[in-house]
């Protein structure tokens, strides 16, 4: 019985290894080499074809350097002043750089100070921003922007909040603000809104109602009009006949001198001359169409010293092309300084400096401990 089982075993072992034998050698018979061979001879034909289409379809497909007619350097400023000043301006700035460097440029002014930095965090590769601490700090911790060069404004690379009221007001300091109503530029604004809330929230002022007047000119403005009992702007000091600056630094020196007040009119040039005082605060913005604005509304406080805007990068600007731009603006402020005030007349720069990101770090601290962040604006 053992001996029968043991054969029928042998016999179902064999009947499998023949199957398995017919499995290799179908593999391994005459006919696969010659399957292998057609396989072969048109390999080179399958593999020929998409290498031939596909790879010169994606080179052409390729996208545009920066700086070229199809893709500009978008060059954003944000709205302290009238659009229109700014444009002006910004193309004088675009000639000379494309005349330096030979790359194209776009200028445009954003409808906020927000718009202006969400716009160089979503193109990181291709922009340039003119914007404030302010501006600079939120952007740098958001997407990484990257600050190279700092204004130079009157001899200053830094300038300060001041707090201005109608002149008959009985405001005299920051202490007389409780309640009071407050017109502030832009809720981005450094000197504007920023600098302010810190100083009102260290010595715990309660301000009244607050409104957002759309810009510094806007705030001088309402202040003037009697639609606010004060307003936050930024403050430039007072230059003589020759460009010279003539403030004393101190804070009861910021406004004209007393005696010189009721003598400001405008010059020849369209300028505020006040018996050889010319005022470069925020005042002066109004002018044209209230040129005893100096005579109206008076600056009654300061705040301690903010670094001046500057010139910022996109975190993704391409190295080689941002030392070229920087050398450019540099020699541009140099050596034809008069075009370049031209080119930067409504934000009164007058040259520029190196600056770098912990020269910020006063206001990236107001900001935190504000509590401030880009949703906030």
């Amino acid at each position: 019985m053992k001996i029968r089982k043991l054969l029928v075993l042998f016999a179902v072992l064999a009947l499998i290894a023949a199957a398995c034998g017919d499995d290799d050698d179908a593999g391994e018979t005459t006919a696969a080499p010659e399957t292998t061979a057609a396989a072969t001879t048109e390999a080179p034909t399958t593999t020929a074809a998409p290498t031939t289409t596909a790879a010169p379809t994606t080179t052409e497909a390729a996208a545009p350097s920066i700086g070229t007619a199809d893709s500009p350097i978008e060059v954003l400023f944000v709205p302290s002043v009238s659009a229109e000043e700014i444009i002006a301006g910004g193309e004088l700035l675009k000639e000379a750089l494309n005349e330096a460097t030979g790359l194209e440029f776009n200028v445009s002014v954003g409808t906020s100070y927000a718009s202006t930095i969400e716009e160089m965090c979503a193109s990181p590769e291709n922009t340039i921003g003119f914007i404030p601490a302010q501006g600079y700090v939120l952007a740098s911790d958001l997407c990484g922007v990257d600050i190279q060069l700092k204004s130079l404004r009157f001899g200053y690379t830094e300038y300060w909040t001041e707090f201005i009221a109608p002149r008959e007001s009985t405001i005299t300091s920051i202490f007389d603000l409780s309640g009071k109503k407050w017109a502030y530029p832009d809720a981005t604004s450094t000197s504007g809104f920023l600098v302010p809330s810190g100083i009102f929230e260290r010595f715990a002022i309660n301000v009244g109602e607050s409104f957002e007047a759309g810009g510094h000119t806007a705030v001088v403005r309402a202040v003037y009009n009697g639609e606010a009992d004060f307003g936050t702007v930024f403050y430039s000091p007072q230059i003589d006949a020759e460009g010279n600056v003539i403030w004393d630094g101190t804070e009861a020196g910021a406004d004209i001198t007393a005696e010189a007040i009721e003598a400001c009119v405008l010059d020849a040039e369209g300028e505020i001359e006040c018996s050889g005082e010319y005022p470069r605060d925020a005042r002066r913005n109004i002018r044209e169409e209230n040129p005893d604005v100096i005579q109206n509304v008076k600056i009654f406080a300061l705040s301690d010293p903010i670094p001046n805007d500057g010139m910022a990068f996109g975190p993704d600007f391409p190295a080689d092309l941002k030392t070229q731009i920087v050398d450019a603006m540099v020699a541009f402020a140099e050596n034809d300084p008069e075009t370049f005030e031209a080119a930067f007349d409504a934000y009164s720069w007058s040259g520029v400096a190196p600056t770098d990101d912990s020269e910020f770090d006063s206001i990236r601290a107001l900001l935190q401990a504000l509590g401030f962040t880009l949703e906030d604006f």
